[in-house]
């Protein structure tokens, strides 16, 4: 896995007490049962952790881990460019 998106492991599983177990690259926000507050919410703690902007649908429930760590890859390399 990506060093993002343990990352966005870690995140989950301190700042939001999912259960690390039930995480994999291929998990919807949706099978972690999420919610679009927590998605919200979610999205905020990356924008403040990575020092990325991103759009409010940079993200849906239907997305996947995976998807959006590789977002945050693209973003990040994009802003130290």
């Amino acid at each position: 896995m990506s060093a993002m998106y343990e990352k966005l492991v870690d995140i989950l599983g301190n700042h939001f007490a999912v259960d690390r177990g039930t995480i994999t690259p291929e998990a919807t926000f949706e099978d972690l049962k999420m919610d679009s507050l927590f998605l919200v919410e979610f999205l905020l703690v990356i924008q403040s952790e990575f020092d990325v902007k991103l759009e409010d649908d940079a993200a849906t429930l239907t997305d996947t881990i995976g998807h959006v760590a590789h977002l945050l890859e693209d973003r990040t390399k994009a802003t130290a460019q």
